[in-house]
């Protein structure tokens, strides 16, 4: 019974080391760049989920971005960029679109659905990840 209540000891150790050895190896810039693509994410669903849309919290994920971008190796900074240069964009149709219905005067009523502009929301630009963490 002693050997069985020491290889779940010796299991615990070993995960432990290979666990250090990561933490060991990691760099700065790779949580930075991860900690980047997950801010890039969640400002897109803020943006292009209707149910989970907060343009206030979209536009701090976007500054955000912005102000980490020289941060960034250079070889990440450019996708970053440009993934950001595409959630600028939706974010801006999303917010022209919010504030078009916010300005439409009490006595108007709607358009019907069939002649309204088709300036709705994008669908979401596909979700990045940094090279190498698949």
């Amino acid at each position: 019974m002693n050997g069985q209540e020491q290889e779940p000891q010796a299991s615990q150790e070993e995960v432990r080391a290979r666990l250090e050895e990561q933490i060991r190896k990691l760099r700065v810039e790779d949580m930075m760049v991860e900690s980047v693509v997950s801010v890039l994410n969640l400002t897109a669903r803020r943006i292009a989920k209707e149910d989970e849309r907060d343009l206030a919290q979209a536009k701090v994920g976007i500054d955000a971005i912005r102000a980490w971008l020289d941060l960034l190796p250079e070889d990440a900074a450019g996708q970053i960029r440009n993934a950001l240069s595409e959630l600028q964009v939706l974010y801006a149709q999303v917010a022209e679109g919010a504030k078009a219905e916010g300005q439409q005067g009490e006595g108007e009523a709607p358009q019907p659905a069939a002649e309204q502009p088709q300036r709705g929301p994008q669908p979401p630009p596909r979700l990045w990840t940094p090279p190498g963490s698949s």
